[in-house]
């Protein structure tokens, strides 16, 4: 029989990927027998499978094996691709990330590229991979693979993919060129003091889980804490400020303040700018006047000029924040009451991952108050231009004495 290579390769590729490791060891051996003279080999390479899986599975099948509700052999199977190799899941959705599409406040996402193109760019990194792998990671990460009728997302901004791959280009730009790049959000405000429920599980005495209250209602005199995070892209390092005030445009820069005097002068004693990734609502957003007055405060301060990209509306979890630093918190303190504004610095603090995450954080008792109001004038007076792209997602405010661009919006 002829073998069409693409066309196996096609055929594994998506089959696998809906397997466990018997049934494609059962599938690559059937395969193998139905074409005959170079079967085993020909599926080998377009399967990502060993040989000798193959032939495992060609002679289960010409033995007829029984059903059994057993994945693996006895004694088959090793440790998992991801858990020996870290950098794994975090290179696969740094690929997918910039050329991903569809909603992505939805529970899945979904990529343009192929599994194939996947496991080879991974495996160019120096990954061992295969394109079945790396469909069933994908599918693990909340990725799927989505017919081309499905194109049309709806009234989203004609531009909002086009802002993510310029703000992925300009941060690439920046990190090249040593320039610290941040991303920034508030996560979830929680509720401070009792027992409340957190959700998760943790290891406990069997027989002895955390006791925690019935409800959840809040309590008026113990406001909810408010985390506002900074994650430095390029350090992998993250710093959090606890808030128990509110979560205002002023709070949020005093975070970014907050990371760059502790972590970030430390890191970068040469740079000159610093780049400001966003959400484009709440207290950092496009539209919030008091973050400019700030940020310009801010520069004025570090004699940074500060660039900002906020993320076209509705794509907030696009931030890499949420996925680098926000997710490994939630996993650390997953189970555990938070009983107080200490207890969540700490938690925190000693999140950690294998890639070498490093976070501080730090309870900010600084008052916050809202309605604070920027005039038309003083907002006039910023040193505030805009980028040719798209100037009201994309702008920069520069200190005191450095050369300012053409300023094109506000």
């Amino acid at each position: 029989m002829e073998i069409d290579p693409e066309g196996l390769e096609g055929f594994f590729e998506f089959v696998l990927a809906h397997l466990d490791e018997k049934q494609r060891r059962l599938v690559s051996g059937a395969m193998a027998r139905l074409l005959g003279r170079g079967g085993p080999t020909a599926v080998a390479a377009a399967s990502g499978l060993s040989r000798n899986t193959v032939m495992d599975g060609a002679a289960a099948f010409d033995a007829g094996e029984a059903p059994s509700q057993r994945v693996r052999r006895e004694g088959g199977g090793g440790p998992r691709r991801e858990d020996t190799d870290p950098n794994l899941l975090m290179d696969l959705d740094d690929l997918v990330e910039p050329d991903s599409r569809g909603d992505p406040m939805s529970p899945l996402r979904w990529t343009l590229k192929s599994t194939r193109q996947l496991a080879n760019a991974l495996r160019a990194m120096g990954h061992r991979v295969s394109s079945w792998k790396v469909a069933e990671l994908l599918h693990q990460m909340n990725y799927s693979l989505q017919a081309t009728a499905k194109v049309v997302e709806g009234a989203q901004h004609p531009d909002r993919y086009d802002q993510f791959v310029y703000i992925n280009r300009l941060a690439g730009e920046r990190i090249d060129a040593g320039q610290p790049v941040i991303s920034v959000d508030c996560k979830k405000k929680e509720l401070v003091n009792g027992r409340k429920a957190n959700k998760g599980q943790e290891w406990q005495p069997k027989g002895k889980p955390e006791r925690v209250d019935v409800h959840d209602f809040p309590d008026k005199e113990v406001p909810k804490a408010i985390p506002y995070g900074v994650f430095d892209v390029g350090a992998n390092e993250g710093w959090m400020s606890v808030g128990d005030d509110h979560d205002t445009a002023a709070f949020a820069v005093n975070a970014v303040r907050r990371w760059w005097n502790t972590m970030g002068r430390e890191h970068y004693p040469e740079a000159t700018t610093l780049m400001v990734t966003a959400d484009a609502g709440g207290s950092n957003g496009y539209r919030n006047r008091l973050w400019k007055a700030e940020l310009a405060k801010l520069a004025a301060e570090t004699g940074l000029t500060i660039t900002v990209c906020h993320y076209p509306p509705g794509t907030s979890k696009w931030n890499k924040i949420e996925h680098r630093m926000f997710s490994f918190i939630t996993k650390n303190w997953r189970g555990k009451p938070l009983t107080s504004y200490q207890v969540i610095v700490e938690l925190v603090a000693g999140t950690t991952t294998e890639t070498g995450l490093r976070i501080l954080a730090e309870w900010d008792h600084g008052y916050y108050p809202t309605g604070t109001e920027i005039k038309d004038e003083a907002l006039a007076a910023l040193p505030l231009d805009g980028h040719e792209w798209h100037p009201e997602w994309n702008y920069e405010l520069a200190p005191p004495g450095r050369t300012r661009r053409r300023k094109t919006a506000k």
